[in-house]
């Protein structure tokens, strides 16, 4: 009887704080699940990113119906750069944003341009 009782005190602490083994997934498949671009969109958005945002919704509702379009390409920088950083994380889209609007010139453009109400615009999306 005593060795019963010590094996049950010294085993329900244990046993309460147990974690569980090893178990198999209800689905073996259940990893490869491909999440959509909004959930991994969701995933990487910082503080950073939200307020970078901000300051590029600024730009566009309030700056740039005043200042007019100057953008050469197609989506415009300030898109671009929200993209970018949507897919990218911060530092990597400020970067690619910044990179862009260096780009940004008339110059004629060796890739592929589009027509779009009868003026030239250098097609450039954010990559993948």
């Amino acid at each position: 009887m005593p060795f019963k009782r010590l094996l049950l005190l010294t085993l329900t602490p244990l046993l309460c704080f147990a974690k569980a083994g090893y178990f198999e997934p209800w689905g073996k498949d259940s990893d490869l699940k491909i999440s959509s671009k909004e959930e991994l969109v969701a995933e990487k958005k910082s503080i950073a990113i939200g307020i970078a945002e901000k300051i590029i919704n600024f730009h566009q509702q309030v700056i740039s119906p005043v200042d007019g379009p100057r953008s050469h390409y197609r989506p415009g920088s300030s898109e671009y750069m929200r993209v970018a950083m949507q897919r990218h994380g911060f530092i990597k889209g400020f970067v690619m944003g910044c990179d862009r609007l260096l780009r940004e010139n008339k110059d004629p453009w060796v890739y592929k341009s589009i027509d779009e109400n009868g003026e030239q615009f250098k097609y450039d999306p954010p990559r993948e």
